[in-house]
This record gives C-alpha cells, structure tokens and sequence, in this order.
C-alpha cells in the first residue's frame, strides 16, 4: 500500500495477479461455469490492456493465441519453445474456481484452468491443491480440515511431498508455481489473522505480489471479509468494482 517500489506503481494499484482473477471470476458468472473458451477470449483482452504485468509463459500463449493459433493448442506450443511452463500465473488466478465450485469439482476443473496457459502438471497441481483449500474454507471448513482434504485429494507426488511437509521447507517467493504455493501456503497455516497472514508472505520479498495473492486468497476464504483492514480496503484500486464481482461469484457459487 506504498507507491513505486521496484516496479513503479501507485497506492493500492494492482498487478495481472488481481486482473487475471477477476477474469477468471467473471467467465464463471457470466458461464455458470467452467468454459475454456470464454475465459481464454478473456484472458487475452486483459493481457492485451496490461502487457507489462504479465510473465514470460503467459505472455508466451497469449501472443500465440492472438497470432491466430487455436487457444486449445497454444499452451502446448508455448512448453515447447519456452522448454519450461512451470510459473505461477496459472497458480495465481485460480482461486474463484474454488469459492465457485464445491470440493468435488474443484480439483479438475483447476487443472484445465491452469493447463490454459501452463502446460506443465506441477503448475496444475499445485493450483488444484489451493483451490480446494478454498473451496473447502470458503464453505465452513476449519484450516485444517481443508489442508487434510487436499492432501487427501492430490495426485501429483512432487506437490504432495512439498505441502504435505511445508513446516519442513523454508518459504521462497519464487516464480515457479510449487515453490510460490508452498510459500503462500506456509505464510497462511502459520498466520494468526489475515493481516499476520499477508503481511508474512508480502515481506518475503521476491515475487511479492504473487505469493501475496495466493496467501491473501487462502486467507480470506478463511478469516473472511470483515478480517481486512479497513484502510486497505479503502486504499484498494478499483476496490468497488472488486467488490460487486466478487458478490456476483458468491451469489452464483454452488453450495
């Protein structure tokens, strides 16, 4: 909540983490649903208007995409060129997947989610396990039941191995997508209320904004609304148009 910094920006601006969400958020509105479709026509607007915010992977696809190249194939091209799609954008944007869907949907709906733009599994996975703590929280569950539930529902042995034993690892704000979610994770269990919770993993440096992101959204499935500070809920850019989207999703939520 502090203008410039290393990427110049003013109070309570947003960065492609908060844009590429409220995508996400408006395709499951507007679809009452998942549609790739939809949210691919979306993402690329938003990528479009926002160039600079958006990382090398996403980027990647988007410009394949507005090329002409079919958004079901883009991704896997994108994996193919970079050698690498294991970045955190696709682990980012995912969460209205879990305020939207009940737990028994989330899991594969978030890997299509993510596969949109991050052909790699690890990405997908990590995403899936967030997303259902989400889902999970946002529908009454305590903390730990819905890290249980994720463990009990992930597939992927890397991601099992690294969040199962979080307490194990040092947190590390890093662009790739396991180390972010682990990191987001580890600042959220160990966190006592929402601002403990962001403040912990913002000051972790690195790729703040995004480990950010992911934390504040487990954390506010949590904690809820009324557990933001006031003076960063009035400081938040485009905070009333956040606001009525964000409603509209949890209007449209399955129970």
């Amino acid at each position: 909540m502090l203008p410039n910094g290393r990427h110049p920006r003013g109070v309570g601006e947003v960065t492609d983490d908060t844009l590429q969400a409220l995508a996400v958020a408006a395709s499951l509105i507007a679809c009452r649903g998942f549609d790739p479709d939809d949210l691919m026509a979306r993402l690329v607007i938003v990528y479009s208007n926002n160039q600079q915010w958006f990382g090398p992977t996403s980027s990647a696809v988007f410009n394949l995409v507005l090329q002409g190249i079919l958004p079901q194939q883009a991704a896997a091209i994108a994996h193919r060129k970079l050698d690498a799609t294991r970045s955190n954008g696709s682990v980012m944007r995912g969460f209205p997947v879990g305020v939207f869907f009940a737990p028994a949907s989330v899991p594969d709906t978030s890997i299509a989610c993510s596969q949109l733009t991050h052909h790699d599994i690890v990405a997908a996975h990590s995403s899936a396990w967030l997303n259902l703590m989400t889902s999970m929280m946002c529908r009454g569950s305590s903390r730990k039941d819905a890290f249980q539930y994720a463990q009990s529902r992930c597939k992927n042995l890397e991601v099992f191995d690294r969040l199962v034993n979080y307490q194990r690892f040092a947190p590390e704000p890093s662009l790739d997508a396991l180390l972010c979610a682990h990191a987001a994770l580890f600042c959220f269990m160990n966190a006592r209320s929402f601002k403990d919770a962001l403040l912990s993993a913002i000051n972790l440096g690195g790729d703040a904004d995004t480990v950010g992101a992911c934390c504040g959204a487990l954390a506010g499935s949590f904690w809820g609304m009324d557990a933001i500070p006031e003076r960063w809920q009035q400081d938040l850019d485009g905070y009333a148009g956040i606001l009525s989207v964000a409603r509209d999703l949890a209007f449209a939520a399955e129970p």
